[in-house]
């Protein structure tokens, strides 16, 4: 510890063993120690006594659309990557599509990392796209340290990302299968969409029905055939629809290796509760009933969905027209996806052990990054600090996405952010930011 730059010092630390009261120390970015709480602080060292707040760490949302260049009028790295770490998200994923151009071959990719890199406030790495025409760039955009493949199985909602089908996800699965590299889905099947009614306007319940369940768990069915044949490794993004879950239980109990995701608005929001026209409640696949919502959380329990992430995916306002048919689909929570989450988990039963453990812990591992996800000896000092009990009422003007809309106007959530540290660093404090500090980061090789 003599050698320790920093020290922190909470009566609640979650570390990999539980909760306790502990000391930390930091050194070189890195976490060094978790001592007793009584521990000795060297003369050397910067105490910071956060009290009874909740010290956890940095969560890892591995399922964000910057949409940066390109689409910069809908978000971008500098306000993205802030609302991130208001929110306690030192790390971040960023989706291959809406921006321009995608991040489908490794002269995009560049092009993206040149525009990320003077503006990351927190750390940020990056999604490859498998299309129907890139197969020969899924292994060089691997080896330049893309994360891993995202796929669309049915239309994507922008022309220049278009999705697979089932023999072109057969040939990019087989060519990812064989570098050991990960495909994640978008899985709803296009001929059940086709068949469902599309009314258009603004009723939920018309666009609830034009997405139905049927679609997500034949899509999942068709993944998980192709991916037991080819002994690939894939993952469901954002599952919404409970009626999967038994055939996700079964794929993993014959050795499939599928791992699976679920969004704060899945856990949070209910069908029941959408006003008619408020399409700042329109995603896809959509927020499904509250019956449906019971079973994704008994499936995080359980751990058949694996993780809690948030697919940020902002639009500008004139986007969200109070036709679901025909407005941008997409929700924007990377700052209150915590508070969201702990909110209900609360209510549930749930610990914040466990909201760690679906929003930091497994997230890291889902991409190999061994040096983020849990406060031990090793890993990178990216931490949040959390009132637990604290309350606040949702106001659009206080975020700090680009395009202020948001499904969660005026919820009081439980769970107020103090500060956010990235690698020992505060980068921000009751909503005061420091300049970007974060890193541009490659696939673990």
């Amino acid at each position: 510890m003599s050698d320790a730059e920093l020290v922190l010092r909470s009566t609640r630390v979650i570390t990999p063993e539980g909760t306790r009261a502990a000391t930390v120390t930091v050194s070189a970015g890195k976490i060094t120690a978790v001592l007793p709480y009584d521990a000795e602080v060297p003369a050397a060292a910067r105490l910071e006594d956060v009290g009874d707040h909740v010290l956890l760490p940095g969560l890892v949302d591995t399922h964000v659309h910057v949409n940066d260049p390109g689409r910069t009028e809908w978000e971008g790295f500098w306000t993205a990557t802030r609302a991130a770490a208001a929110g306690g998200i030192t790390t971040l994923i960023d989706m291959p599509l809406n921006s321009l151009p995608p991040t489908t071959t490794v002269d995009h990719l560049r092009v993206k990392q040149q525009v990320a890199a003077d503006k990351a406030h927190i750390d940020v790495g990056f999604w490859g796209g498998a299309l129907p025409d890139n197969v020969k760039d899924l292994r060089p955009l691997h080896d330049a340290g893309v994360f891993g493949f995202k796929a669309f199985l049915s239309p994507s909602g922008v022309d220049e990302f278009p999705h697979l089908d089932q023999d072109r996800l057969a040939q990019s699965l087989a060519e990812i299968a064989g570098f050991g590299g990960l495909l994640i889905v978008h899985a709803e099947d296009p001929h059940h969409l086709a068949a469902a009614p599309q009314h258009g306007g603004p009723r939920y319940a018309d666009f609830l029905a034009s997405r139905p369940r049927d679609a997500e768990d034949t899509a999942i069915a068709n993944l998980v055939a192709q991916a037991r044949r080819l002994d690939a490794r894939v993952h469901v993004l954002h599952l919404s629809s409970s009626d999967a879950l038994p055939l996700i239980r079964a794929a993993r109990a014959e050795g499939v290796r599928i791992t699976v995701e679920t969004c704060p608005h899945y856990l949070t929001l209910t069908a029941e509760e959408v006003p008619d026209g408020a399409s700042e409640f329109k995603c896809c696949p959509p927020i499904r009933e509250a019956a449906n919502q019971d079973l994704l959380w008994e499936a995080l329990a359980d751990g058949t969905i694996d993780c809690v992430v948030t697919d940020h995916s902002p639009s500008t306002a004139d986007l969200k027209t109070d036709d679901f048919a025909t407005a941008w689909g997409g929700i924007s929570g990377l700052q209150l996806s915590l508070s969201a989450v702990w909110t209900e988990a609360r209510k549930r039963g749930h610990t914040l052990e466990d909201v760690v453990r679906w929003m930091s812990t497994r997230t890291a591992g889902l991409v190999g990054l061994t040096r983020k996800g849990a406060i031990e000896a090793g890993r990178d000092a990216d931490f949040a600090v959390l009132a637990p009990d604290e309350t606040f009422t949702v106001d659009p003007a206080g975020l700090q996405h680009r395009n202020r809309v948001t499904a969660y106007a005026g919820r009081t959530l439980h769970g107020v952010v103090k500060s956010t540290w990235l690698r020992g660093e505060r980068i921000v404090a009751d909503g005061e930011f420091t300049a970007p500090k974060g890193t541009l980061l490659a696939r673990p090789q």
